[in-house]
Formats: C-alpha cells, sequence, structure tokens
C-alpha cells in the first residue's frame, strides 16, 4: 500500500469513520496488490468501434465502384438492424436513473450502431439524396435517433455524437479541431446560434435535475454549453462591425462565468471550473485592452509595458492558488 492511500486510511481511522478492524482489513486488501483491469477494457473496446467503422468507411470508399452503391447501402442496413437487435433484446430498457448494463459490450454495441448510421444516412444523400437539397435532414435524423438511444440505452459517448449533431444542424462544428475555426467574425448570426444552443442546453440540465431524468447526463451538456458560449463571445469581443455590441457579448461571458462558477462548486467539477477560468481570464484580458484602446495612454505607456510582467506572474500565481483551493474544497 502505498504512503498516499495508508496516509487517507490512517486519517479515517482518526477521524472514527471506521473502526481499527475495517482499518486492518483495508490495510491487508490493499497490500494484495489487486489492481483492475476494466477502463484497459473498456479503452480496447473502444478503439475496436472506431476501427471498426473506419474500416467500413474505408471499404466503402475503395470498393464503390466494384460492389456497388445498393450492395454496400444493403450490408450497412443488415449490420445495423443486427446490431440494434441485439442491443434492445439485452438492455434493461429506459430508466429515469442511471442504468448500469452488465456487460460493457453493450455499450460499445450502440456506440457502433450510431456511427453506422451517420454513416448510412450521409452515404445514401451522396449518392442519391433522398432529401433532395435538404442537407440538413440527412444530419438531424442521425440526430434525433442519437438522443433515443442515448437515453434509452444510457450511453453517454452517444450523447456527444447527438449534441454535436445537433450543433451542426445549426451550422455550428464542435469537434476539438473545428470549434476554434467557426466563421463566428463574418457571421454574426452563428454567434446568436451558438448562445442560444447553449443557454438552451444550460435549461435543459435544470429540467433534467428538477425531474431526476438522467441527471447524470448533465456535465456533458454543460461542457458543450460552456465551450460554445464562450467561444464564441470571446470570438465577438475582438471583432465586431458594430459599435459596443462587443460590451453586449462582453455581458454574456461575464454572465456564464459566473454561472459555471456556481455550477461548478455544486457538482464538484475540476475541468468546468478550469476552462472558466481561463475562458474569464482571456475574456477579462481583451475587455480590458478594447478599454484602454478607447483612451490615450501614451503618457503612461512605459509603466503600462513595465506593469505586464507582474501583472502575468501574479495572475499565473492566483490561477493556482484558486486551483489548490477549489481541489481542497472539493476533496473534503
Amino acid at each position: 500500500m502505498n504512503k498516499f492511500d495508508d496516509k487517507a486510511t490512517q486519517s479515517l481511522l482518526n477521524k472514527n469513520l471506521i473502526t481499527e478492524n475495517q482499518y486492518q482489513e483495508i490495510k491487508a486488501y490493499r497490500n494484495l496488490n489487486i489492481f483492475s483491469l476494466n477502463a484497459e477494457l473498456k479503452l480496447f473496446l473502444y478503439l475496436s468501434v472506431l476501427l471498426f467503422t473506419s474500416g467500413i468507411g474505408i471499404l466503402i470508399y475503395e470498393n464503390i465502384d466494384t460492389i456497388g452503391h445498393v450492395a454496400l447501402l444493403s450490408i450497412l442496413l443488415i449490420v445495423i438492424i443486427v446490431c440494434f437487435y441485439y442491443c434492445f433484446k439485452n438492455s434493461k430498457g429506459f430508466q429515469k436513473t442511471e442504468t448500469v448494463f452488465e456487460s460493457p459490450f453493450l455499450e460499445y454495441l450502440v456506440l457502433a450502431a450510431n456511427i453506422l448510421i451517420c454513416i448510412f444516412i450521409g452515404y445514401l444523400q451522396f449518392q442519391y439524396k433522398p432529401f433532395g437539397t435538404h442537407y440538413d435532414l440527412a444530419t438531424l435524423i442521425p440526430t434525433i435517433v442519437s438522443f433515443f438511444c442515448a437515453y434509452y440505452f444510457d450511453n453517454k459517448s452517444v450523447l456527444t455524437i447527438a449534441i454535436t449533431g445537433l450543433a451542426a444542424y445549426i451550422g455550428l462544428s464542435v469537434t476539438p479541431q473545428d470549434l476554434l475555426h467557426n466563421d463566428f467574425y463574418s457571421n454574426e448570426t452563428l454567434s446568436y446560434s451558438a448562445i442560444i444552443l447553449g443557454g438552451l442546453l444550460i435549461l435543459w440540465t435544470i429540467y433534467s435535475s428538477r425531474t431526476n431524468l438522467k441527471t447524470h447526463f448533465n456535465f456533458v451538456y454543460l461542457t458543450f454549453a460552456l465551450h460554445l458560449i464562450s467561444i464564441a463571445s470571446i470570438s465577438n469581443l475582438t471583432d465586431s462591425d458594430y459599435d459596443g455590441i462587443w460590451l453586449l457579448f462582453g455581458l454574456v461571458l461575464a454572465a456564464s462565468s459566473y454561472y459555471f462558477y456556481k455550477v461548478s462548486h455544486e457538482i464538484k467539477s475540476m475541468s468546468l471550473y478550469v476552462f472558466m477560468i481561463v475562458y474569464a481570464y482571456i475574456g477579462l484580458n481583451i475587455f480590458f485592452f478594447r478599454i484602454l484602446d478607447l483612451i490615450d495612454f501614451s503618457d503612461i505607456w512605459e509603466l503600462f509595458v513595465f506593469m505586464l510582467p507582474v501583472y502575468f506572474i501574479g495572475s499565473i500565481v492566483l490561477f493556482i492558488k484558486l486551483i489548490k483551493n477549489f481541489h481542497k474544497e472539493i476533496t473534503e
């Protein structure tokens, strides 16, 4: 048993939260050096799903002329039907609270089936255009299916696909590579759409908490909402065609930061807290420099440059202190 575990267990004993006999049993169990392969097995299952779906895509791309479109679509549809048949047959059905399945294989089979549906709908629309020029429907249908599967099978990975599809439906790219490249500068409507979507996700978490509907999904919704609102607001703080409109986005970012500050303490989420601080810090600095841009500070320019290193060092120290205090608070 390492020193950290020994110290933590000893503190429980000192606080009379466990008995001496329980302490000895815990110590004896940890000395067995038993470790779990659960995380490793789930990682391999996840990689298997990604490799399988990627292989399907490569198969379609390389053999599209020899196999034929109808044959490929038929194979995809059969695989999807088989996957969902197994999932529905072995699932516990919809439950409002968190559902734990006996086999982790079911969770990743649901994920594979939903990815295959996205491939199937996209391939069908690209080749035969059953939705005509309404390409948004080709995004909306797999999104609806993913939301249904996420709640029915209690699957966070599928929920992520569903939220991503919903954002794509309104014109946003929310993958890690594309999130910073949305055209917020030239299309202000896109900024409003991102902020509204983020607000709707927050409202849904509030509704879910009040009705006790899959409350463990709230973290996923809040993560998307934080990034959408913050990035859209910061993008428009740095560039806007309308005089004074950046103040509106500054207020939105301030309100968002305050809300996520409270939520991160309530659900004890370190990631939400850290990202909230980073976004608030960036927004505050942009706001500060935009204010300075409106006034003439040529007389104090040298003092300003001299104070910059002190400011940044102080910011780093304050950031570390905030993280340490938050960690201490959520572990008590």
